[in-house]
């Protein structure tokens, strides 16, 4: 059973160990996010492939600041009152990825309930402004719920991102104590009205495993994210970032991840990345490719 104690930092199988960071390129994308003054999910959520990922000169930038006004138990981004937002930011965001030459930018934010539109003018003009930066990089954001506004949800659809990605997390079971200030239905219809406003538009979502979640519970999650219109899966361990956050109930083995992987390709997924070291954006643009 889960309960609100503090709870004591698992010991980490072998296959969850990874290389301490180092080397010119890691130090080269540091250098460029201090630059620029650019946060990313991979040092504010404390991500495990943050080295192995700006080692090969890529990042998913974090923007909308870095304080998110929800206070979910799994993640390690702080929350409290977020900052005003930074008209400047967009064009930093590009510029740095023009710096890092890449060919596959990924953009994800905070969650900003406190903003009318829930940021989605600012998604918008950062993918603009990244378009406007490297025409023939591919665009892949990771959005907030944007607490049900189709409206503002539009703002972000009509600059027609390669892939628009939106995690529902976990089962519906698990929402209260995992999202309390979620709701999985809303998610889910979150990814519905991105293929009514367009359905070549790509819709990608992800599930952590390791919360106490059962079997049926997940093919039954991942069935409602293919009749949401959902083609692109991510499956990954959840791993608790301190004390503070839910425990882990169990480390899923690489094998099961490859089992979830086969049957979720049976279902009827287009891609799917599944591991115990995989995120939302990790190896994205191999992901796109694939297609």
């Amino acid at each position: 059973m889960m309960s609100d104690r503090v709870n004591a930092i698992q010991r980490k199988p072998p296959w969850l160990k990874h290389k301490i960071p180092s080397g010119p390129v890691y130090q080269g994308v540091r250098g460029i996010l201090r630059q620029k003054q650019i946060h990313t999910v991979c040092q504010e959520a404390l991500c495990p492939n943050m080295g192995e990922c700006f080692s090969h000169n890529t990042a998913t930038f974090l923007i909308l600041g870095d304080h998110c006004s929800r206070n979910c138990r799994f993640c390690a981004v702080q929350h409290g009152n977020p900052k005003p937002i930074d008209a400047r930011e967009p064009v930093r965001v590009a510029e740095a990825a023009q710096q890092m030459r890449l060919k596959h930018v990924v953009i994800t934010s905070v969650t900003r309930d406190d903003l009318a539109d829930g940021g989605a003018n600012h998604f918008a003009e950062t993918i603009s402004a990244v378009r406007s930066h490297l025409p023939e990089a591919k665009v892949e954001v990771l959005i907030p719920d944007l607490q049900g506004d189709w409206k503002a949800l539009q703002k972000i659809t009509i600059t027609r991102p390669d892939v628009l990605n939106h995690n529902l997390e976990t089962v519906p079971r698990l929402y209260p104590m995992v999202r309390p200030q979620a709701v999985y239905q809303r998610s889910l219809e979150l990814l519905r009205q991105v293929r009514h406003m367009d359905a070549a538009l790509l819709t990608k979502s992800g599930l952590m495993l390791g919360l106490g979640e059962e079997a049926k519970e997940i093919e039954r999650t991942l069935q409602d994210l293919l009749e949401a219109g959902c083609s692109l899966l991510t499956l990954g361990q959840y791993l608790q970032p301190s004390s503070r956050h839910l425990p882990i109930q169990r480390f899923v083995t690489p094998d099961e991840f490859e089992k979830w992987k086969s049957k979720a390709l049976r279902m009827g997924f287009t891609r799917v990345a599944s591991g115990p070291l995989v995120r939302s954006s990790y190896h994205a643009r191999e992901l796109l490719q694939r297609i």
